[in-house]
């Protein structure tokens, strides 16, 4: 009898993958992407009732969720468990320290840092609960950093404990437990061989439904920016025709990229995403205001350290208040909602190494990563508004996706302004890319029960219905619906990740209990 957890179908369109998992996500794709399309009125209509209510009625919930996961994961640290290495005890890692922050920041971060990490702050400084609870004026130095810190939260620890502790515990099941290298196996020690059933199929297609809208989320938001960058360069016409039209372009060249596999394309791009990134760092660090940019570095380092639990808690207590909803509980449902994506995408690049390199180092870096970044784009523009006479805040009210290239072109460098904003586009494709092709790689290596190498023809069919759900949804109603699509999709897969830890700490717990049990009887023996 063959074991169930290798089944998948051997001939035919479903070679390769399960057929139930196959048949069932495709259909969920269709009837929404069919749904959007043909009703699209009554589809924004629900969409937002469905978002209104998450905000209303379970705001404080996605808080709490995420604030646990935050707990767990550095609990596993700090705790012997941390030494376990992912994979046999002798293995070591299979990419380098550089190429695996690469991969794991360009699928984490993908388009999302580009887009906000200048309209965010720019929106902060002209109000928030934060500056209105302490007595600061908007639009001063103090709400500057206010926002800073604001942005850094979103972007910060609490976030990436969702992506990185979701990639250990994978790694866990799939490389010390032999497990598959799919959402399911990590409730092996609640379910047992059930999961390779119903409940285990459901499970996995739950995390495809989550990695579809948060990975389209993306897709959406990037090509909005990519619009505007080639608006400031050729005179592009901002519009939702041409945003599907560059959805269209870009899937094509993710799904090749998806189609090469993870060593190649994907490896490629990630590696470029961090040169380009890094070109684009030292000019707004020498063109901009450099002494403030550092000075502000450690200074918004330290209030978000300083801030970081009663910001983690806070709850809005005004029932009228939309803030919360429009930023917070975003950032924590985008973040929920691409947690089985970039999760086992972290998976597939950590083996050999050990849960405290991939926790605390993944943490570690990939925050500090964020703050520089934020400060250095964010902070650029907080000093050109305050003190270069430049309304860069007005430009972020009217159009969030112009803001960047607003900035690029305030520096005020003649011969690198065009430069730098073909450079950006470039980077807002590249880092489009990396991000769709890790979402399709992902999305096939769950239909395929674990298998590192999926068939070809399912990565370029979930190529393409990733870029025809990000498509849908820009056409349903932009920016907004994005945004109520990351939410929607994350309550799912929350309560799934308090169970999956909860299923973590239960392994662990048994992994050390039975080599102690071992070492006692060796003690014991003659």
């Amino acid at each position: 009898m063959q074991d169930s957890r290798q089944v998948t179908s051997s001939r035919g369109v479903f070679a390769g993958v399960d057929r139930t998992l196959a048949i069932a996500s495709i259909a969920m794709v269709i009837a929404f992407v069919l749904f959007t399309v043909l009703q699209p009125t009554l589809a924004n209509s629900l969409y937002q009732g469905v978002k209104q209510f998450i905000e209303q009625e379970l705001g404080w919930y996605y808080i709490l969720t995420v604030n646990v996961v935050l707990i767990v994961a550095i609990a596993i640290i700090v705790s012997p468990y941390g030494k376990l290495r992912l994979g046999r005890d002798d293995e070591r890692p299979e990419f380098s320290n550089f190429t695996w922050f690469a991969m794991l920041f360009s699928a984490a971060v993908g388009t999302g840092l580009l887009f906000w990490s200048i309209a965010e702050p720019l929106t902060h400084l002209q109000g928030n609960p934060f500056i209105a609870m302490a007595g600061v004026e908007p639009n001063t130095l103090a709400a500057a950093q206010t926002a800073l810190r604001i942005t850094i939260f979103h972007w910060g620890l609490h976030g990436w404990a969702i992506y990185i502790l979701v990639g250990t515990i994978l790694a866990y099941f799939a490389y010390r437990r032999g497990l598959p290298m799919t959402i399911r196996s990590a409730f092996y020690p609640l379910l047992g061989e059930r999961i390779y059933g119903p409940i285990g199929h459901a499970i996995d297609l739950l995390a495809i439904f989550a990695t579809l809208f948060g990975t389209a989320t993306t897709l959406g938001l990037g090509v909005s920016q990519m619009n505007a960058g080639l608006n400031s360069l050729f005179g592009l016409e901002i519009s939702s025709t041409n945003q599907v039209l560059l959805v269209m372009g870009v899937t094509v060249a993710a799904t090749l990229s998806a189609v090469s596999g993870l060593k190649k394309g994907i490896r490629l791009l990630s590696e470029w995403n961090i040169h380009l990134s890094m070109i684009l760092f030292a000019f707004f660090v020498l063109a901009g205001p450099t002494v403030f940019l550092l000075t502000m570095f450690t200074t918004s380092l330290g209030d978000y350290l300083a801030n970081i639990v009663s910001m983690g808690f806070w709850t809005d207590p005004d029932p009228e208040s939309q803030w919360q909803g429009w930023w917070t509980l975003f950032y924590w449902g985008w973040w929920l909602s691409w947690g089985p994506y970039v999760g086992m995408f972290i998976a597939r690049i950590s083996r050999g190494r050990t849960i405290r390199e991939v926790l605390f180092g993944g943490m570690l870096a990939a925050t500090l990563g964020a703050t520089a970044w934020i400060v250095i784009f964010g902070g650029t523009a907080l000093h050109l508004q305050l003190f270069g006479g430049v309304d860069l805040a007005s430009v972020a009210n009217e159009n969030v996706t112009k803001v960047l290239f607003q900035t690029i072109e305030a520096l005020d460098v003649p011969w690198a302004t065009g430069f730098m904003t073909a450079m950006a586009t470039l980077m807002i494709v590249t880092w489009f890319v990396t991000s769709a092709d890790s979402g399709t790689l992902v999305i096939c290596t769950i239909l395929a029960k674990g298998n590192p190498h999926p068939p070809q023809l399912y990565r370029v069919i979930w190529g393409l219905g990733l870029g025809a759900t990000s498509a849908v949804l820009l056409l349903a109603g932009g920016l907004e619906a994005l945004q109520t699509a990351a939410i929607a999709a994350a309550l799912p897969f929350s309560l799934a990740l308090l169970i999956m830890c909860y299923c973590m700490i239960k392994a662990l717990r048994e992994e050390a209990a039975g080599e102690a049990a071992m070492n006692t009887r060796l003690t014991e023996t003659p």
